[in-house]
């Protein structure tokens, strides 16, 4: 009798998998409700202005922390999840990075704003602020991928919830002593990252059975997994963050309140896509069997998409009154771009789940291509339709550049199906005896 071809259910699959990544959903809910807690008490404080160049600050900030981060982020997954011993010198590595090569990305900004200001949107002690958000946010992102990697979900929720608490409560704190400035508001959330900086460091430490040291031979071994990792995050990062910045260069301040406003709700839409690729890359990548990995990256994907078509509509049909209502009239120029970053939003979140499987096979470099193609082409368009179109535009833009990735990796995906497909059609039958 002629063996039959079938997909054996993974260990993946059990409840306990389903239930990481409900519990996951839960809390980044709740992530969520603090996140917009935080952007309305900035936006009513500061007004549309300020709530742009504190925007500006915060989009520096976390683009030097995607800049620094050598792609260590996925690979201190990939590797600690093979293989647990090198925790303590992954933890090494990832201080070392963090400080060394977040601090001297640091100084280059500084730099700059001193010998060439006209290249920087934002400057004095704001600029500072967010440039020495960098190698604090650059290692506690580190550390979680590593509390992620060795199946400590529970802390790496934990750190995330710290962070934005802690700083909502600093920030409640600043506002009301009456120092409400973009500087001080700024201080008060960083106030929250360095604190969860130091409880990440703390519940990393508490896992080792050795002290933490640093290897050179190490970082080169993985930093070349990193490296086309980091490409493909830092390209991908510029697509979400570009636009925001071009505004500000283009339109002014008060425009880029209005659009940050659009792009953080766009971006809370794609929850339910994220917590389930960020659960979903580490089992896939314990995986061995093709078929395996393309059976749950497809179930994964479905059950996205389940979340997303319903809470998009919602959302869509009630962005006025939401927007009206959480951040004030003067704000409701946020709508219709908001609106038209619903589709292109439904594409990434899709394409966020199903290039796990890619990731989960070494990050190959045509992915990094296929962002950097979509970064130019953003990026090029942007500079006519931002003064064209306004930030309704830019929001355009950001659905095309997002539909644009998710076709690419969709052909790829496609393009090894069809390889497995033929591959086991050429297999010779095998026979009981």
């Amino acid at each position: 009798m002629a063996t039959r071809n079938t997909i054996v259910e993974h260990p993946v699959l059990t409840n306990r998998f389903w239930q990481t990544i409900v519990e996951t959903y839960l809390v980044r809910i709740l992530l969520t409700g603090l996140g917009l807690a935080t952007t309305v008490v900035v936006s009513r404080a500061l007004g549309p202005s300020g709530r742009g160049l504190f925007a500006v600050a915060a989009a520096i900030a976390a683009i030097g922390v995607q800049f620094g981060n050598l792609g260590l982020h996925a690979s201190n997954t990939y590797y600690v999840a093979k293989d647990g011993t090198l925790l303590p010198v992954l933890v090494g590595n990832t201080l070392v990075v963090s400080f060394g090569i977040g601090g001297t990305a640091s100084l280059v900004g500084w730099i700059l704003d001193k010998s060439w200001p006209q290249l920087l949107p934002i400057h004095g002690t704001l600029l500072l602020l967010a440039l020495g958000w960098v190698p604090f946010g650059l290692a506690l992102m580190l550390l979680q991928y590593l509390l992620l990697g060795t199946n400590q979900v529970r802390s790496y929720n934990g750190t995330e919830l710290a962070t934005r608490v802690l700083g909502l409560i600093f920030l409640g704190g600043a506002i009301v002593t009456g120092r409400i400035k973009p500087e001080v508001l700024f201080t008060a959330t960083m106030g929250g990252l360095i604190l969860s900086f130091c409880w990440a460091l703390f519940k990393t430490l508490g896992m080792l059975d050795r002290p933490i040291f640093v290897s050179l031979s190490v970082f080169k071994d993985h930093v070349r997994l990193g490296t086309k990792a980091y490409l493909i995050a830092f390209f991908g990062f510029l697509v979400l963050r570009i636009d925001l910045v071009m505004v500000k260069y283009l339109l002014g301040a008060e425009a880029t309140g209005y659009y940050s406003i659009s792009e953080i709700m766009a971006e809370n839409m794609l929850l339910p896509a994220v917590v389930i690729g960020t659960i979903l890359f580490p089992k896939l990548s314990g995986m061995t069997d093709s078929k395996e990995k393309l059976h749950l990256t497809k179930k994964a994907a479905l059950v996205a998409a389940a979340f997303m078509v319903p809470v998009m509509i919602v959302a869509s049909m009630l962005a006025t009154t939401v927007i009206k209502l959480v951040f004030g009239s003067r704000f409701l120029p946020a709508v219709g771009p908001f609106i038209w970053l619903m589709p292109g939003t439904f594409f990434l979140g899709i394409e966020t789940v199903i290039v796990q499987y890619l990731n989960s096979l070494g990050f190959p470099k045509i992915i990094a291509y296929f962002w950097l193609l979509v970064t130019i082409v953003n990026i090029g368009i942007n500079f006519w339709a931002i003064p064209t179109y306004g930030i309704t535009g830019a929001a355009i833009v950001s659905t095309a550049s997002y539909s644009l990735i998710f076709m690419l990796i969709l052909i790829v995906v496609y393009n090894d199906v069809r390889a497995l497909k033929t591959a086991a059609c050429e297999q010779v039958p095998q026979y009981s005896a």
